[in-house]
């Protein structure tokens, strides 16, 4: 028996050694396979967003300005240019707001940005932004004062337009300038889908600006779905799109005297522009006083394929007059978490939501004020609801009865291959609840996530 076993030890150690230096072998197949060097072509784009407010009023010419990438850039499965890099510009033309109605502009290049390796490439990209005119509510005012009393008409010439403002985060997308040659030596692997995910959590602002770059609500929904998924759930839970001219607000009110749904909201700001929908649920006796509320952005981001949308909810219970410099306000419930849950439940009633998940930002937001001044509190949790459409949730829907339960508890299909993959979350074997599990370890460090 010890014979035959000593015979038989030299294929062990064979079988052993082939096992241990497998991996070896095709490391160093992998290796040999990756170039020593890999281009950056000309043009290659560059998503950013700017990192402060600049305003024609304050802004001049040759001011530094700082930006930061906000998605990966890469190349035959490296990345060149990690998301949260630097990048740089300069304030090239400034005017102010003029007279004739004429407002302000101001105009900027960027000039480099950061590499994985440390590096600067050149970026070419240039935008301009341009304050409100006013020439239109000038030529009314002289058309209209013109006949009766015409010096008053000349002192709409002397009427000004408004300061242009380019406001924190307005997205920007420079192009690399030139071929640029790089080693691939210290490059880090193109991350898989589910950075995605981290990338929202960590670029997305924490909370919205008026047009004057003062923060106001907090973030407090992510939603992952089409627009015509979107839409759908929101008029599926009973909300109204609003008007957007607040010149619809004197109409509307003179005909439906304190009832109206379609009342304005305030313009408010995420990645420099302002919101894609604007979504009121009123109170039935109360629509102009009380009235659930939330503004909703496109993100640059997505999921599976399905497009990433932030939100911003709060909820008027009252109209005050004469505060923080205001006529007419609402004054809010200051407990903004509530107005969250709120919307998740509503939606949730819809059987739209395929999944949802509290999530905690890099930013967080425990207490603040909005930008008119109406301070507010939040446990700094973001409420995501995964509302892109599968098969299985249409079939799903198609069983449902027409009447809806009061409350339902979303779940995952088994057969639901999309976004849930990405976000999956899986029972902890210590029985402390559900944990993360498809981030990677640098999404796990940033992001910190939990169920509430």
């Amino acid at each position: 028996m010890c014979r035959a076993a000593h015979l038989h030890l030299p294929g062990y150690t064979l079988l052993l050694t082939i096992l241990f230096l497998l991996p070896s072998v095709m490391f160093g197949k992998d290796l040999a396979a990756m170039p020593a060097n890999l281009i950056i072509a000309d043009g290659t784009p560059v998503k950013l967003r700017l990192s402060q407010t600049i305003s024609s009023k304050h802004a001049c010419i040759g001011d530094r300005l700082k930006f930061f990438v906000t998605s990966d850039v890469t190349v035959d499965g490296l990345t060149v240019i990690p998301a949260g890099s630097t990048a740089s510009g300069t304030v090239i033309g400034v005017k102010g707001k003029r007279f004739l109605g004429i407002g302000g502009h101001v105009i900027f290049k960027l000039d480099s940005v950061e590499l994985a390796s440390g590096e600067r490439v050149g970026l070419t990209a240039r935008k301009e932004v341009k304050g409100r005119s006013h020439t239109k509510f000038m030529a009314a005012g002289i058309i209209g004062t013109g006949p009766l009393f015409w010096p008053a008409a000349l002192a709409f010439l002397l009427s000004r337009g408004s300061d242009s403002v380019a406001l924190k985060g307005t997205a920007v997308t420079g192009h690399v300038e030139g071929n640029v040659l790089v080693q691939t030596a210290d490059l880090p692997r193109t991350r898989d889908n589910g950075s995605q995910l981290h990338d929202v959590m960590s670029f997305v602002p924490p909370r919205v600006l008026n047009g004057e770059g003062l923060e106001g609500d907090m973030v407090n929904l992510l939603f992952v779905a089409q627009v015509d998924d979107l839409q759908e759930a929101f008029q599926r839970g009973g909300w109204s799109t609003v008007d957007k001219s607040k010149l619809a607000i004197a109409w509307h009110l003179l005909r439906h005297v304190t009832h109206d749904a379609k009342l304005p909201m305030a313009r408010l700001y995420l990645f420099g522009r302002v919101q894609d929908y604007s979504y009121a649920l009123p109170d039935p006796t109360a629509i102009v006083t009380r009235r659930h509320h939330l503004r909703i952005w496109k993100t640059d981001y997505e999921i599976d394929g399905n497009p990433v949308w932030a939100a911003a909810a709060i909820h008027d219970v009252a109209i005050e007059l004469g505060k923080h410099g205001h006529l007419i306000s609402h004054r809010i419930d200051p407990n903004v978490d509530a107005e969250r849950d709120f919307v998740g439940e509503n939606l949730a009633k819809t059987r739209l939501v395929n999944y949802r998940e509290y999530l905690h930002g890099v930013d967080p937001v425990f207490a603040a004020q909005t930008a008119a001044g109406e301070a507010y509190y939040s446990d700094s949790k973001i409420l995501l609801l995964d509302l892109h459409q599968t098969m299985s949730s249409q079939a799903d829907r198609a069983r449902s009865t027409a009447v809806l339960p009061e409350s339902i508890t979303p779940t995952m299909t088994s057969t639901d291959k999309g976004t849930a993959a990405l976000l999956k979350v899986s029972a902890d074997s210590s029985g402390a609840g559900p944990r993360a599990h498809r981030l990677n370890p640098s999404s796990v460090r940033r992001v910190k996530r939990d169920t509430k």
